[in-house]
Parts: structure tokens; sequence; C-alpha cells
């Protein structure tokens, strides 16, 4: 038997992908299609979950509401976008997903994407409308997540569609702060070429200059001084 992950049928078959099981379920009792299980999770957010795309396409033409979310507030475009499911991303947008929604972390999608490195995922939803300043409850922007892991692609795409690059977080960082304390040599660079600042201070009161390792601290001057 395998191991169940949710404790509604339907739920499960849309996890491992059993298409016609599913389908068969829902036919003979509609209300199956949007029933929430003990993760308050429908089959929607299981399917966008394991990347099965042909029964998400199946439930929300069936008319499965797009934006419900389960008991963490994640939302099935949460979930496709920090699984990395681009295809899955594009129906649920197609179909009106909230780009901007939050979490109980105050994460938006964007946040997930941004930090996890899904570029294709990123520019999606960034050309559909995710603001690239939302900002979580640690007051932390996608920019943050991005810089902290030197995903370079990322930034430079949040960066062209006007990420702001001197939000500070709830313990004060910028997002160069974070990449000169993680050692992302060419993420800190690319931030200054785009404005950040080397002299704003965190809550201890340390600008990125006093946070950067090595030589990279002479780098960034040298950026700024020109």
């Amino acid at each position: 038997m395998e191991a169940s992950v949710s404790n509604l049928e339907v739920c499960n078959f849309a996890f491992t992908g059993k298409f016609e099981e599913l389908k068969k379920c829902v036919l003979s009792d509609k209300s199956l299609a949007s029933k929430t299980d003990q993760d308050n999770r429908t089959a929607l957010h299981w399917a966008c979950s394991a990347g099965h795309a042909d029964i998400v396409e199946f439930l929300l033409d069936f008319g499965v509401e797009v934006n419900l979310k389960d008991d963490a507030s994640w939302t099935p475009l949460h979930i496709a976008a920090s699984a990395g499911r681009e295809e899955i991303v594009r129906s649920l947008i197609r179909k009106g997903a909230q780009l901007n929604s939050v979490n109980q972390n105050g994460c938006t999608p964007l946040h997930y994407a941004a930090s996890k490195d899904r570029y294709e995922i990123a520019r999606l939803l960034l050309e559909n409308g995710a603001d690239p300043n939302a900002t979580d409850k640690l007051y932390s922007t996608p920019l943050h997540r991005a810089s902290a892991k030197g995903n370079y692609r990322l930034i430079q795409l949040l960066l062209k569609e006007s990420a702001s690059t001197n939000i500070q977080d709830s313990e004060g960082n910028t997002p160069l702060h974070l990449a000169c304390d993680e050692e992302r040599t060419e993420a800190a660079k690319l931030l200054v070429e785009h404005g950040a600042s080397i002299y704003i201070e965190n809550k201890e009161e340390k600008t990125p200059l006093q946070v950067a390792k090595g030589g990279l601290g002479t780098v960034l001057k040298r950026i700024v001084e020109g």
C-alpha cells in the first residue's frame, strides 16, 4: 500500500498522479473536487505539489477555486512556485490566481521563486503583476531572498523589474548586507552597481562594508567611487 499524504482519497489520487481514479471520483461526487483534508488542502493543492499538470488542468476546468488557502495559508500558486512547477504556474495564472497572496509568514509566491532560484517562474509572476517589493513578516523582500542565496540571474531580473535595493528587513539588513554576509561576491557587486548603499547600518550598527568578508568591501568601495 502506498503511503498516503492525506485523509482524503481524492487528494491522494491527486498527489500520486492517478488521473483516471481521480476523475472517476470527482465525476461521481462533484463536491470532492473542492473538499479539504486534514491540512485544509484540496486535490488541487496536492496536484500542484507533485507536479501533475493534467490533474491541475482538469480540476481548474472543473471550476475548483484557484485561490483556496491551506492551514498555513499557502495557495496552490505558492506551492507550485516553491516546487518549481512552471507549466502549472502558467495554468494557475491563466485561471486568475492571486499573485500577491500571502501565507502565514507573509510570503508571496515570488518570495519562494526568488529563494529557490526558479528563474522562469519568477519571470512569469513578475510579468503578470507580482510585486517585486512585497515584504514578508520579517520585512524581507524577494530581493533579500535571492541576494542571500546569491541567485545572480534572479537578482538581475528583480532589479530589471524595479526591485528596491535598500529596503531593510526586521534586523535592519538590506539585500546587500545579506549578500556580503554570505560572501556572494557577484551578487553584492551587482547590487552596488544598481544603487545599493554600502553605508546603511543594520540593527547591530554595521554597514554592508563592515559585514563584508575578505577583500569584498574594498571591491564594493571601488565600484561606488567609480
